[in-house]
């Protein structure tokens, strides 16, 4: 295929708009506020050898580790895929991440209708992987502080839950029999199906209209020309090696910080990511999977590319990773594994962009906020009967909460949003309301959260939340003893805050642990800000 760049544009555009095309069904046909209002799920397109070949503007942690559960969906069925088979899988040591992360993958294939034995080829995979409310686990919301990941939730290997376009009902009733809120996740799985039909209908109307062998040059021309571009990047850079060490407050469980480490050696226009001297993993939830750490190195180094370098598989070709197996950054069954998607990855962001400041100074932003805030409540909520006594029903809420972001080197940063590895929205405080006994009493920026500097870190966030029932609430958080870090002598963040305010009294609680509420507590989490970046003249 000759290279034509502006027909490769026409192709990188076509590509990504599948995978939009796939968020927009599985947000609108799906049912839990998490999903439909927040948004927290990612859709991505994939060749036939399992590279991601596009994918949507979702979250940054799904997209960059979804190509391993694609992969380990692939192995697990040897090939041995028909039209129509949906596999199913959240185990995070399979490719996933952690267990409410549900990831579903379908093979596309060139002859969908031909029964012809030999006569199908798989052309690609679409995948969509979105975060459920619940999971089962020992607390609602499936985001414990637990001591093994048997505590957090169901595990699914990868299973066909959909085989050949008929829907595996035992399958799917095993399920909802393990979760807190059944007919909330069968319209979430429903959605993630809805979601990879459109995908792999509109790859094959790709292929109609341009024919197999123009769309499969195109992908492979977008990988490499990524791969170009990344390696142009990292030959920009001097040689050498760039270490930089940051801290998780604690695991949940010990009180002890614990500590990331990575050096990136720039070698011509090839990198190396050095996790060796990082935490052996935890105790607590906090460690990560090797799908995340793959995950952020991708997203740091995405990050420095152009905005209108396709992101896909190519941006990691350049790059070699190494994570000791057994260490906080590449943990090992049965490790527990809740928060170490949401804020261990946060904090691999943050070692690796302090690396690469050292690197390339001027292009790389202060620290931001280094958390995604994780509030799960749940618990029984009345509901009234039909011509008889009123009953109850359980519910679960999960959100994050966005934070400052870090100063950049010539603006300061934008507060009150989500950074790095989370694209979330937050849930509006009318759909919230309108789903769970829960009231948002106070909804405003954090002012002077922001660390000083020539320019200011953005400033966090104060949201309120008051149970109108009594439930149980776990809090995820991280940036709550070491603050985000400024640079080129800016201030560090101010910390966040998690409180209890009860009868009008606060009191503190950890950055991580279980809390039994009330009906009337109130729930107060204040996020910290971004870094500052630069002296701040007198």
């Amino acid at each position: 295929m000759t290279y034509d760049p502006i027909r490769l544009e026409i192709f990188k555009h076509l590509f990504s708009a599948i995978a939009e095309e796939m968020g927009t069904v599985l947000r609108k046909a799906s049912y839990s506020p998490n999903i439909k209002e927040r948004r927290d799920f990612s859709c991505a397109l994939f060749d036939a050898q399992e590279q991601m070949i596009a994918q949507a503007a979702h979250i940054p942690v799904h997209l960059g580790s979804m190509p391993l559960s694609v992969r380990a969906a692939v192995e697990h069925f040897a090939g041995n895929f028909n039209p129509g088979d949906v596999v199913v899988l959240n185990d995070p040591f399979r490719g996933g991440t952690h267990l409410p992360d549900i990831t579903m993958v379908s093979p596309v294939f060139l002859a969908t209708h031909s029964r012809k034995k030999g006569s199908r080829q798989v052309i690609g995979f679409v995948a969509s992987r979105a975060h459920h409310a619940d999971v089962g686990g020992m607390t609602p919301g499936s985001m414990p502080v637990g001591r093994e990941i048997f505590q957090e939730g169901l595990i699914i290997p990868p299973v066909k839950l959909v085989k050949a376009g008929t829907l595996d009902q035992d399958l799917l009733d095993l399920i909802l029999s393990n979760v807190r809120t059944p007919l909330e996740r069968r319209g979430d799985l429903s959605a993630q199906i809805a979601a990879n039909q459109r995908g792999a209908d509109r790859l094959m109307e790709m292929v109609t209209r341009y024919g197999l062998e123009e769309v499969t040059g195109a992908e492979q021309q977008l990988l490499a020309y990524t791969e170009r571009m990344t390696r142009h990047l990292i030959e920009s850079m001097p040689d050498g090696e760039y270490r930089f060490t940051d801290y998780l407050d604690d695991d949940g469980v010990n009180a002890l910080p614990v500590p990331i480490t990575a050096a990136v050696t720039i070698r011509g226009d090839s990198a190396r990511v050095d996790f060796t001297g990082s935490a052996p993993q935890q105790a607590g939830s906090v460690n990560a999977v090797y799908a995340i750490t793959l995950s952020a190195v991708s997203y740091v180094f995405r990050c420095l590319l152009d905005l209108d370098v396709p992101n896909n598989a190519g941006c990691l070709v350049p790059i070699e990773i190494i994570a000791p197996q057994g260490t906080v950054v590449n943990a090992l069954s049965p490790a527990p594994v809740a928060g170490g998607n949401v804020e261990t990855s946060q904090r691999i962001v943050d070692v690796l962009l302090g690396a690469l400041a050292q690197a390339c100074p001027g292009r790389v932003p202060a620290a931001s906020q280094g958390t995604m805030n994780n509030v799960t409540i749940g618990g029984q909520v009345s509901i009234s009967g039909k011509g008889g006594p009123g009953g109850s029903q359980p519910f679960a809420y999960y959100e994050t909460i966005g934070g400052g972001m870090g100063a950049r080197p010539d603006s300061d940063g934008p507060s009150a949003v989500h950074s790095h590895m989370t694209n979330t929205l937050n849930t509006p405080i009318e759909a919230l309301e309108y789903a769970y006994p829960l009231r948002i009493l106070r909804y405003e920026i954090r002012k002077g959260s922001g660390g000083e500097g020539k320019f200011c870190g953005g400033d966090g966030i104060i949201r309120d939340i008051q149970v109108l029932t009594g439930c149980q609430v776990t809090i995820l958080s991280d940036r709550r003893k070491i603050p985000p870090y400024g640079l080129d002598g800016g201030k560090p963040g101010r910390i966040g805050e998690n409180l209890l305010i009860r009868k009008g009294q606060e009191i503190p609680l950890p950055g991580k642990g279980n809390v039994e509420l009330l009906p009337g507590d109130v729930l107060s989490i204040r996020t910290p800000g971004g870094g500052g970046y630069g002296v701040k003249s007198t």
